[in-house]
């Protein structure tokens, strides 16, 4: 008999869940997931209950309702000056991470190569392995998480297919600019390379900056996947609601893997996400939400011992703590969660060689009472 052989023989449970199980364990303030703590919408819930009620159950359409997707097309026109067929270019998926893999699976093949900049989301690396390429990773240093693209174009082989990116990038918290978007460019270009943003924040931008999409870019449009998600965007991560944009024939080959893999996501919630949505004002409503709880968060963390890294975009910040202690990231923060009861994330877990910057992740997407409650205990250290 043929003996088992682990796909993913050295990945370990995520970070995300050891932290939060850990956080459970000890009653402590959970501020490691990415998830908000504040009730979504009542109309969006009620929306909801109403597509149900009208009988819309079943299955919907393999590529989403076009509702939805034209909803989406909408949103790219009038904010991004972008124009996307919302039949052949708009993808709805179960989620931004189920949207990864399937880019991930369509681009990869045995031997291939993807770059990637750490730290980075953890699904990238298992997703690659999982189909047989190969990680590259980049490491980006504190406190500016600055890319430096001659260094990144070192690093390109024969073999090198795709570069992933994530703007606004999650755990730093900073944007890539338009001279990013122009180095990324050059190397799409000079060496024939497929690229997947993953902008699953890109409406989560502070102090006046706005996100540029790869969709704006005419080079990076046709080499490229969008990945995006309603989680972030609804305050609703549990509903696993996602899409993927990218030009006809790259969207026709997502869609062969993606069929077979989910072939269509929850269709009450597609309906009422596509008319909650039609308000486009929502969309700037966001920023302005989130950059409160951030500098609310902040001021209140100066008074602590921790120092606070810029934050550009997402619902989260970095904290450095190395006036503090001596304990490696790992250590410290599961240290801070058993005796402080706060649970943040280690920035080292999003690097392969497990670098540590004394740097922990912290999420502000949260209630007021529950930054409050966080920062009572961390005053205490």
């Amino acid at each position: 008999m043929k003996p088992f052989v682990s796909k993913l023989p050295a990945t370990p449970v995520s970070i995300f869940s050891r932290m939060s199980q850990l956080a459970q364990t000890h009653q402590a303030v959970n501020l490691s997931q990415g998830f908000p703590d504040f009730d979504l919408a009542p109309e969006l819930i009620q929306l909801v209950t109403t597509y149900m009620q009208k009988g819309f159950n079943q299955y919907a359409p393999m590529p989403g309702t076009f509702p939805l997707r034209e909803c989406i097309a909408k949103k790219y026109q009038v904010l991004a000056q972008t124009i996307v067929d919302p039949e052949t270019e708009i993808t709805i998926t179960a989620g931004g991470t189920q949207a990864l893999f399937t880019a991930i699976g369509t681009l990869i093949s045995p031997g291939d190569e993807a770059i990637i900049f750490e730290p980075a989301y953890d699904s990238y690396r298992p997703s690659i392995e999982a189909f047989g390429g190969k990680v590259i990773p980049f490491s980006l240093q504190a406190p500016a998480f600055r890319i430096d693209w001659e260094e990144v174009e070192h690093k390109i082989t024969e073999r090198t297919r795709v570069i992933i990116i994530n703007n606004p990038n999650n755990p730093t918290g900073r944007i890539l600019t338009r001279a990013d978007i122009i180095a990324l460019e050059h190397l799409v270009v000079t060496h024939g390379l497929f690229v997947i943003s993953d902008e699953v924040y890109e409406h989560i931008t502070y102090d006046g900056q706005s996100h540029e999409s790869v969709l704006q870019s005419p080079i990076l449009r046709e080499r490229a996947y969008v990945v995006a998600s309603f989680g972030k965007l609804l305050h609703a991560t549990g509903w696993k609601i996602g899409y993927v944009v990218a030009n006809t024939h790259l969207t026709a080959e997502f869609r062969k893997i993606h069929q077979f893999n989910v072939f269509s996501v929850n269709t009450p919630m597609q309906m009422a996400i596509a008319e909650y949505l039609s308000d486009i004002n929502y969309y700037s409503s966001l920023p302005l939400y989130f950059q409160e709880k951030r500098d609310y968060l902040a001021k209140a963390l100066a008074q602590t011992r921790f120092k606070v890294l810029p934050c550009e975009g997402t619902y989260f910040m970095l904290l450095d703590y190395s006036s503090i202690s001596d304990l490696s990231e790992l250590d410290f923060a599961v240290h801070l969660t058993q005796t402080a009861g706060v649970a943040m994330i280690p920035v080292s877990s999003f690097y392969t060689d497990n670098l540590n910057q004394s740097l922990l992740r912290i999420c502000f997407a949260k209630k007021e009472e529950t930054l409050d409650e966080a920062i009572d205990h961390l005053l205490k250290i």
